[in-house]
C-alpha cells in the first residue's frame, strides 16, 4: 500500500450515485490520475490517500484509492488554490488571491471564526462574507456527518440521504432512535437500523426496536405476497426476528394501532394485522371497483345484431361463451373474462374491440409487462401499453418509496373502455394506481387465467375479484379445434384438471427427456439448447428459455445461470466483463431486471443511435442483453426486448440477474418460442399443479421437461398452494353490502 498527498487539480468524472471519481491530483509538482469512491471532494482540496498504482488497459497509469483523508490546506499557495477552485461559490481566482494576500496562513481561521473581517478585502460585502462563511461551515458539517455515519457501516449514498433528511439532527437520532431511519428513508430497512442500534448500544428489548421489528415483519410479508398477517403469526415471527422470549409484543401492536401505524381487523378466522398502507390500498381498491360496477343495460336485440355483423368482419362465428363475454362487456362497468390457453380469449378481446370501435368509443389496451403488452398488440392489431406507461410513470417516488403516476384522480385517463390482459400478474398496488385514474362510467374489462401463479407483488387480485361473487365473470372453457392440435394446450388443461399427462413423446411440441440425477439433466439441457432445438423448431439458442422451480441447488437458477453462461457466452478477449461478488457480467449476457426501479432512465434509439423516445422505469421481469460495459465510467448498458436502452451504474448492477435460466414465477406474462423445465424433485409446497401449469403455458411452440416423470405426475396431483393472506375479497363484499 502506497501513500500519496496532493491537491485536486481537476475532476474528470464523478458518478453521483456511488461517488466513484476520476480526477487529476497534483503531488510534488507531478500530475497523477487517481480513481476511487470519494463523495463531496471538490477541486482545490488537499487529500492524503492510500492505495496502489495500477496500469489501466485504456487509460494508462492510475493511483487506485483504497482510503483517504481530507486535509486542511497547509500553505498560502494551497489555500489560494482551494478558494479559486470554485468549491466556494462566488470566489474566483482574482478574489481568492486578494483574500490570501490579506490574511495569509490565517485565512481559514478568519473565515470560520471572524467572517466579518472578510469585508476588509475589496469586492466582498457583508452579505457575501456571511455566505462564504456559511458555505465553508456547511461543507465542514457535511464531511463530519459523512465520517460519523460511516463509522456505523453506512455507505456514502445512504449517508447522503440521511444527511439531506435530518441535517445536524442526525447525531441525536442515531444515538437515541436509529430505527427512525427505517421509517423515514427509502433504502434503509430494519436490518440496517438494527445493526446501527447494536453499535450504538441500544437494548434488544427497546420499544423502538420492537415496533420497528413488527413493521419489518409486515413489510417482509408483503414481499411474500401477503397484505396482512394473522396476529398470532405476526407475534411469533417478530419474536424470532428479534431473538426475544417472553416479551409483551401485543402491547406494542396496540400502541401502533393507536399511532395508526398498523390496522387490526377482527374476522371469522381471527385477528388480521395490516401495515397502514396495505389496509387502505385494499380498502380503496374495493371501493373504486364497486363504484365502477355500473349496469349499462343495452337492448339485447341491438347487441345481438351488432355481434352478428362483427362475426362477418372477423370471418368466424363466436362460441356461446365468447358471445356472452361481448354482451357482458357492453352491459357492465366491470367484467372479468377468464380461461386457459386455447379457449379463445384473444378472439373475444378482438370482438369486444370491434364492437366498441363501431360505437366510436375510445379503448385503451394494457398489460402488466412489456412482453405481455407486445403480445397483446400483435394479437389484436391495436396499440397496447404496459400499465405503467398507460398511467404515465413520473419517475418520482412518493414518500413511501412507491411510484407516482401522472394519471390519477386529478388527471384521469381519457378512455371509455380499458381492457387489461394477464391480470393474474397484477398486484394490489398496481390495480390501485390504475383504478385511481379511471372515472365512473368507464368500462373496465379484466382478462386473465385465474389458474396461473399469483403476482410477484402482494395481493391475489384476480382471484379475490372473482371469488367475491360481486362482479360479472365469464369463464371461457371450450378448447378450439386449432388449439386442440397442440399438446402444450391439451397438457396444460390436463394439469389444471389434475389428469395424468401423456408423456410418451408422440407429439412434436411436448416432450420429456427422462433423467434422474442433476449432472445428466445438465448435459441434456446443453444438448437441447446447442444441438437439438435450434434446427428442429427454427429458433436461436437465446430464444430458448430455461425455467426452473427453484433458485438454489444444482438445477436452481443461480447454478444453472453460471453453467449456461459458460456455454452460450464464454469469456473472450473481445468481450469486456466485470465481476460483482460471485457474479460475472459479460457483454452479450442475457439478463433480467429483478426489482421495480421507477427512476431508471431509458431511451429508444434509431439506427444512427440518436434517441427518438425517452422515459423512466424498468420493471421486475424485464429481459435484455448487455450491450456494453464501461469500466472507466463504471457503467453497463442493457438493450431490453422492446428496444429500450438503459445505462446502469456498477452500483445499480445489483438490480440485474442472468436470465439464461429464470424461476417459473418470474416467467409470468411472458411467452417464449421454446421452454426447457428441469424437474427432478423439490419441496411439496413448491412443486405443485399451479407451478407446472404456469411453466407449460409460457411456451409457444415447444415444451421440453428434463427430469423425473414421477415428479411431474406428482405435481399434477398436488393442488396445495402457499396461502396468501389477502382481504380484498372481504372488502369488496363489505362495500357491495353497503351499496345494497
Amino acid at each position: 500500500m502506497e501513500k500519496l498527498e496532493g491537491y485536486v487539480e481537476h475532476i474528470i468524472f464523478r458518478n453521483t450515485e456511488n461517488g466513484y471519481t476520476v480526477m487529476n491530483v497534483v503531488a510534488e509538482e507531478e500530475e497523477i490520475t487517481c480513481v476511487g469512491s470519494l463523495q463531496y471532494i471538490d477541486e482545490g482540496e488537499m487529500l492524503s490517500m492510500e492505495g496502489d498504482y495500477k496500469e489501466h488497459t485504456l487509460y494508462g497509469k492510475q493511483f487506485v484509492i483504497e482510503s483517504y483523508e481530507l486535509k486542511a490546506p497547509e500553505d498560502t499557495v494551497a489555500i489560494e488554490r482551494y478558494l479559486a477552485s470554485g468549491a466556494i461559490k462566488g470566489i474566483g481566482a482574482a478574489l481568492a488571491a486578494r483574500i490570501v494576500r490579506r490574511f495569509k496562513d490565517d485565512t481559514f481561521r478568519i473565515i470560520e471564526e471572524e467572517p466579518e473581517r472578510l469585508k476588509e478585502v475589496k469586492g466582498i460585502s457583508e452579505r457575501m462574507s456571511r455566505e462564504i462563511a456559511e458555505q465553508v461551515e456547511e461543507k465542514k458539517d457535511m464531511r463530519q456527518a459523512m465520517i460519523f455515519l460511516q463509522q456505523y457501516g453506512i455507505n456514502t449514498s445512504l449517508a447522503v440521504k440521511i444527511y439531506e433528511k435530518y441535517g445536524l439532527n442526525i447525531y441525536g437520532i442515531i444515538r437515541e432512535n436509529p430505527y427512525r431511519l427505517a421509517d423515514d428513508i427509502n433504502g434503509i430497512g430494519f436490518k440496517i437500523a438494527d445493526e446501527i442500534a447494536t453499535k450504538v448500544g441500544i437494548h434488544t428489548d427497546s420499544d423502538f426496536r420492537i415496533k420497528s421489528g413488527l413493521l419489518y415483519v409486515l413489510v417482509q410479508a408483503g414481499n411474500d405476497g401477503h397484505t396482512y398477517l394473522p396476529k398470532t403469526e405476526l407475534i411469533t415471527k417478530t419474536k424470532e426476528l428479534l431473538g426475544l422470549g417472553e416479551v409483551d409484543i401485543e402491547k406494542h401492536i396496540m400502541d401502533m394501532v393507536v399511532d395508526r401505524k398498523v390496522i387490526m381487523k377482527e374476522e371469522t378466522d381471527g385477528i388480521h394485522v395490516f401495515a397502514n398502507l396495505s389496509y387502505h390500498t385494499e380498502l380503496n381498491t374495493a371501493r373504486m371497483l364497486t363504484e365502477l360496477n355500473i349496469l349499462c343495460g343495452e337492448k339485447d336485440a341491438h347487441v345481438e345484431k351488432r355481434i352478428q355483423r362483427i362475426e362477418k368482419d372477423l370471418g368466424e362465428e363466436l362460441e356461446q361463451k365468447q358471445r356472452l363475454a361481448v354482451k357482458e362487456a357492453v352491459n357492465n362497468g366491470v367484467l372479468v373474462i377468464t380461461g386457459g390457453p386455447g379457449t379463445g380469449k384473444t378472439t373475444t378481446i378482438n370482438a369486444i374491440l370491434k364492437y366498441f370501435e363501431e360505437e366510436d368509443l375510445v379503448v385503451e389496451l394494457a398489460a402488466p409487462t412489456g412482453r405481455a403488452a407486445k403480445r397483446m398488440s400483435e394479437a389484436t392489431g391495436y396499440v397496447a401499453k404496459t400499465i405503467h406507461r398507460l398511467l404515465e410513470l413520473s419517475g418520482v417516488p412518493d414518500e413511501g418509496g412507491r411510484t407516482e403516476f401522472m394519471r390519477n384522480e386529478q388527471n384521469p385517463l381519457e378512455a371509455d373502455v380499458i381492457i387489461v390482459d394477464e391480470m393474474s400478474m397484477v398486484d394490489i398496488y398496481l390495480i390501485h394506481s390504475l383504478l385511481k385514474a379511471i372515472v365512473a362510467g368507464t368500462r373496465l374489462i379484466l382478462v386473465g387465467d385465474a389458474n396461473q401463479l399469483p403476482s410477484v407483488g402482494p395481493g391475489s387480485v384476480l382471484k379475490d375479484i372473482i371469488e367475491s361473487g360481486v362482479f360479472t365473470v365469464v369463464r371461457l372453457t371450450k378448447i378450439f379445434r386449432q388449439a386442440a392440435k397442440s399438446n402444450i394446450v391439451m397438457n396444460a388443461h390436463k394439469i389444471n384438471e389434475g389428469e395424468v399427462l401423456d408423456l410418451e413423446n408422440k407429439k412434436t411440441d411436448f416432450f420429456i427427456m427422462r433423467r434422474y440425477e442433476a449432472q445428466g439433466a445438465l448435459e441434456m439441457i446443453k444438448k437441447l439448447i446447442v444441438d437439438i432445438l435450434p434446427p428442429n423448431i427454427k429458433v436461436e439458442p437465446y430464444d430458448i428459455q430455461v425455467m426452473t422451480p427453484m433458485r438454489k441447488g444444482q438445477l436452481g437458477v443461480e447454478e444453472l445461470n453460471v453453467y449456461l453462461q459458460g456455454i452460450l457466452n464464454p469469456p473472450a478477449k473481445a468481450k469486456i466483463e466485470k465481476k460483482f461478488g460471485n457474479v460475472i457480467f459479460r457483454v452479450g449476457d442475457k439478463v433480467m431486471q429483478v426489482k421495480n426501479d421507477y427512476q431508471l432512465e431509458w431511451e429508444i434509439r434509431n439506427k444512427y443511435k440518436i434517441p427518438i423516445e425517452k422515459g423512466t422505469g424498468v420493471f421486475n421481469g424485464d429481459m435484455g442483453i448487455i450491450s456494453e460495459i464501461n469500466t472507466f465510467a463504471e457503467t453497463l448498458e442493457v438493450q431490453f426486448d422492446d428496444n429500450r436502452q438503459v445505462t446502469y451504474s456498477f452500483k445499480q448492477a445489483e438490480e440485474l440477474e442472468h436470465a439464461y435460466a429464470i424461476t417459473i414465477h418470474k416467467s409470468q406474462g411472458s411467452e417464449y418460442p421454446a421452454v426447457i423445465m428441469p424437474i427432478l424433485s423439490g419441496p411439496r409446497m413448491l412443486m405443485n399443479r399451479n407451478l407446472l401449469y404456469t411453466g407449460v403455458t409460457r411456451a409457444k411452440r415447444c415444451v421440453t421437461i428434463v427430469g423425473n416423470e414421477n415428479t411431474v405426475q406428482d405435481m399434477v396431483r398436488n393442488k396445495s398452494e402457499n396461502r396468501r393472506y389477502t382481504d380484498l375479497e372481504l372488502r369488496i363484499r363489505e362495500f357491495n353490502t353497503i351499496l345494497e
